[in-house]
């Protein structure tokens, strides 16, 4: 077979060279699929010269994943300080080594030719917060969660749930709510919330912040937000809060100082004013987010306005010890302006994690220098297309998210905010037909999956509706109204998840081979493998496991059952939409068929 030169690609940097910690470099290579059989990883410190030759060593480079289009390939390096490195790809009787500088019959003894890491240093590791690989996040929009403090309802509250939600209405949500369901959340398995914004604003979502220093007063003030994070803290439980950055609303003073004084107005280059007036018939003259009037965009290349917003980011951690900030529509503000955020509040809390709402390809802003994190939309968008809406088969979900996966370094998808839905998506359950079966088998897929899970809440009970607002309906707290074999379903899912390092660490992960109606992913270290299975038909199937189980013993974790394998041939019987998760001890190549 001949080699597909141009299929081969690697770069030095992001995805393909990467830190997995400061002694431990991963280097991978695509090629097209089928076409390599071997590759071997040439590498050397460039300076290690002796007889005037350049000292080199190999490894063999082991297949780790395969998409519709493309194989893919690694190599770990330990304890080197700066490395040359290049590639001889082997195809039957043919080979070529690949550097920086193309493609060669022989392999170059020039050093100068070959990809290059400088020098390995210990800043350049991607360092989330230790404590996020082993976080179960919920998701709460608090004027919908729980209603803790009548006292503080806003005029004309509606009484719990007895109307749908709309984008005007409110139910009274507060944080003492919050407050009084952390045992619900704790019992659950939570160790993580996230809340949408608390800040003042007009509306009930809260994203047209009015005062970024004061608690809504339709949610309580600052002492209870203090008193919410220390009862988490308490339990163990983390707390992250929503900044809406890249807008504000239009009762924001300096914005009515514009709309009052106009070119007068000292905040007008606070925003993005093309000329005035602001409003031209039914022209806006200025941006917003997306075209919401009541939105204004912030102009966060100016010196005030950032110096104002790092200080909004830097109060709420020392006056409430927080521990997370989530960003909105952080990909449209600039990348200088995350980059100083991060030095700002890193310097207050080291381990303070930093969420970014981006949809899409978020390696820009996961280099080390911006985010921990960002909201896996693409994970979500994958996951419905198969699970909830029968658009792709299971070796098209395997081979999709296979490029997904590695689209980014290992230690990013390993805290990757992986989500079935937010308070800007339809409900899981609703995605889903009202198909409960589906759902499970969606938190099955999110809760074993590498990254880090977040429930939205009432998800876990069943709660349903459309599109926002629907998506906002008020928590059902009545057992009744509650579908409690989901919940317990999911709270299973969380200990499991809790109790195996596998689903949280640097662990390999790759997809195997889908069957018709099933798809499975492993997570292994040092000889322990834990295997998902999910079969999404409505018929009972068999997948037949790609490894020699004969003898070994194997634990299924979901029903806490043990048995031994009696043969190599063993295959897991799964019933319609049926999962399971297996624990098993051994040692594991990546294989593309049995």
């Amino acid at each position: 077979m001949t080699i597909d030169l141009p299929s081969i690609y690697h770069r030095s940097g992001d995805n393909y060279c990467y830190l997995l910690d400061e002694s431990t470099l991963q280097i991978r290579i695509r090629t097209k699929k089928d076409n390599i059989d071997q590759i071997e990883l040439i590498y050397g410190d460039q300076y290690e010269i002796s007889d005037y030759r350049w000292n080199t060593h190999r490894i063999e480079m082991k297949k780790v994943g395969n998409d519709s289009l493309f194989d893919y390939w690694q190599g770990t390096l330990v304890n080197q300080k700066r490395v040359r490195y290049g590639f001889t790809l082997f195809s039957n009787y043919d080979h070529i080594t690949y550097t920086e500088k193309g493609f060669f019959p022989f392999v170059p003894e020039n050093p100068g030719f070959y990809f290059c890491m400088p020098y390995l240093h210990k800043k350049d590791v991607f360092t989330p917060p230790s404590w996020v690989h082993q976080t179960i996040w919920y998701q709460i929009f608090p004027e919908r969660f729980r209603n803790g403090d009548s006292s503080l309802n806003p005029n004309a509250t509606i009484a719990w749930g007895q109307e749908e939600p709309s984008y005007d209405n409110f139910f009274g949500g507060d944080i003492q709510g919050i407050i009084d369901a952390l045992d619900y959340l704790q019992d659950l398995g939570i160790n993580g919330i996230y809340l949408t914004p608390v800040f003042h604003a007009k509306s009930n979502h809260k994203y047209d912040t009015i005062d970024y220093l004061q608690i809504d007063p339709q949610f309580g003030d600052t002492a209870m937000v203090k008193k919410l994070v220390e009862e988490c803290h308490k339990r163990h439980i983390r707390v992250m809060l929503d900044a809406v950055f890249n807008h504000c609303g239009y009762e924001f003073p300096p914005f009515q100082d514009v709309i009052d004084n106009g070119e007068s107005s000292r905040y007008k280059d606070w925003f993005h004013i093309h000329h005035f007036p602001l409003k031209e018939k039914e022209n806006l003259t200025y941006d917003t987010f997306g075209f919401y009037e009541q939105m204004p965009k912030f102009n966060t290349a100016n010196h005030e306005v950032k110096e104002y917003l790092l200080h909004v980011a830097k109060h709420w951690i020392i006056e409430c010890n927080i521990d997370g900030w989530r960003l909105d529509v952080a990909n449209e503000i600039d990348h200088d302006f995350w980059r100083e955020f991060r030095t700002v509040v890193k310097k207050l809390k080291p381990d303070l994690f930093i969420l970014g709402e981006v949809w899409h390809d978020s390696l820009p802003w996961l280099r080390g220098d911006q985010f921990d994190s960002t909201m896996n939309y693409p994970f979500l968008t994958k996951a419905l297309q198969f699970f909830a809406y029968d658009m792709i088969t299971a070796v098209q979900f395997t081979n999709e998210m296979t490029t997904n996966y590695y689209a980014y370094p290992t230690p990013i998808n390993q805290v990757l905010f992986n989500i079935l839905g937010s308070h800007d998506t339809p409900r899981i359950l609703h995605e889903c037909s009202y198909r409960k079966e589906r759902v499970k088998l969606l938190f099955t897929f999110l809760l074993t999956h590498p990254g880090s899970p977040c429930i939205y809440y009432g998800d876990e009970v069943g709660l349903g509706g459309g599109s926002d607002p629907g998506c906002r309906k008020c928590m059902p707290w009545d057992d009744n109204k509650q579908d409690l074999e989901l919940k317990a379903y999911i709270k299973r899912l969380i200990q499991v998840r809790k109790q195996s390092i596998l689903f949280t660490n640097n662990s390999e992960f790759c997809y195997l081979p889908a069957s018709n109606s099933c798809i499975a992913y492993l997570t292994q270290t040092k000889g322990e493998i834990l295997l998902t299975i999910l079969n999404k038909s409505a018929e009972e199937t068999q997948y037949l496991l790609p490894f020699p189980l004969r003898g070994k013993k194997i634990s299924l974790l979901l029903t806490e059952e043990e048995y031994a394998a009696e043969s190599d041939d063993l295959a897991v019987i799964l019933g319609p939409f049926e999962s399971s998760i297996l624990h098993f001890d051994m040692n594991y190549e990546f294989v593309q068929v049995r």
